[in-house]
């Protein structure tokens, strides 16, 4: 499994603009092939500061999604940021039950 968390600080005056672009795009996410998560999450100390959380099977499907028209739309909202964003990706390994107790 991959998380991909993506940190955002936005302009004040602009927070509105990006959490609904954010919002109106992350159905397309959820929906391809993979996608097990996406939301948008805001910091609770900080209203301009926001996170993307998304989980993805593999990584296949994650590099897929990265080169839909949908994800150059966010990158293209990103330009509206305060700073540039930063986005890290985690690999999660799970380990199989082999049905010992």
């Amino acid at each position: 499994m991959i998380v991909v968390i993506t940190k955002m600080s936005v302009l004040p005056k602009k927070r509105l603009e990006l959490t609904q672009t954010i919002t109106s795009l992350s159905g397309f996410t959820r929906a391809e092939k993979g996608c097990a998560y996406c939301e948008l999450c805001q910091n609770i100390e900080d209203e301009n500061r926001l996170f993307l959380l998304e989980e993805w099977d593999t990584q296949e499907n994650l590099m897929a999604h990265m080169k839909t028209e949908h994800f150059s739309v966010f990158l293209g909202a990103m330009n509206i940021l305060a700073q540039p964003y930063k986005r890290t990706l985690h690999t999660v390994f799970q380990p199989v039950k082999t049905g010992e107790n």
